[in-house]
């Protein structure tokens, strides 16, 4: 499929432009006739279930007021939302970060970072990453940016280096040096919770740990700085960015309230990016 210019983000500077129509003077006996009432625009809206639904389903009851009925869409991949977006079986999608679009759509334009999902590093037999055996087996994700956003997370905390020039997209390939010898273990980005039975640790999405009833800020025995890159944004099809219902989507995300819901929520396992 030919993903060119598809995707575009919604413009941070774009503006709703409202048009009045006037009326002439009318005689006092005449009566106005009264305003017809505009149906509700719905949004198809795909999102994973944590956080992405709760922040749409936070907002939805705004964008009502406002004449957008919002429909929330799950999806448990990472694939999926972006393709249905481009049939047209979507409006927007919200669960995937920069640098993750930028792999699936080379051309397009993006400027609108919602809020940040940090990474963390998780284990059932340890503590401390200071602690991973020599040989461990750690699961990260199978996909190639958050794979190699994994091995960033590895290597800011000690267990590995990677070649710098690998860059966001770096591999187990990519690895230089690996004192522990560890062993990196592939897994769909959804199925790493499961994983941790079966190895030492595992690098895991924010989303994928709170549905696992993982919390990050808790649970984790190291997590990506705040200063990461990889803040998630809601993406639409190019050409559709300044729709007047995707511009109050846009204006009800970035606001004070659901910068306070993501805070009060989720205590720094999710944290806003505005």
């Amino acid at each position: 499929m030919q993903l060119k210019k598809l995707f575009a983000a919604l413009a941070v500077s774009g503006g709703l432009v409202f048009t009045l129509a006037g009326c002439g003077d009318k005689a006092p006996a005449e009566k106005t006739a009264a305003p017809a009432q505009t149906a509700a625009v719905e949004l198809k809206i795909g999102v994973s279930p944590v956080p992405h639904a709760d922040i749409i389903n936070f907002v939805a009851p705004t964008l009502e007021k406002e004449g957008v009925k919002v429909k929330v869409i799950e999806f448990n991949d990472y694939v999926q939302p972006n393709l249905a977006l481009a049939e047209k079986e979507l409006d927007a999608n919200f669960f995937q970060h920069k640098p993750y679009l930028d792999t699936f759509s080379k051309e397009h334009k993006l400027n609108l970072a919602v809020h940040l999902e940090p990474m963390g590093v998780y284990s059932k037999s340890i503590k401390n990453v200071a602690d991973l055996p020599d040989g461990a087996k750690i699961a990260v994700p199978n996909d190639p940016t958050n794979g190699g956003r994994a091995l960033k997370v590895l290597e800011t905390v000690g267990i590995l280096k990677v070649r710098p020039e690998a860059g966001i997209l770096a591999s187990p390939a990519d690895i230089v040096d690996n004192p522990k010898h560890v062993k990196i273990v592939e897994v769909e980005a959804a199925q790493l919770p499961r994983a941790l039975d079966d190895v030492d640790a595992a690098v895991i999405n924010s989303n994928y740990a709170l549905a696992a009833k993982l919390n990050p800020t808790k649970d984790a025995i190291a997590i990506e700085s705040k200063d990461s890159p990889y803040a998630n944004v809601v993406v639409v099809r190019a050409g559709d960015e300044n729709r007047p219902e995707l511009q109050k989507l846009k204006n009800a995300l970035l606001t004070p309230e659901v910068k306070k819901f993501l805070e009060e929520k989720y205590q720094g396992a999710v944290v806003p990016a505005f």
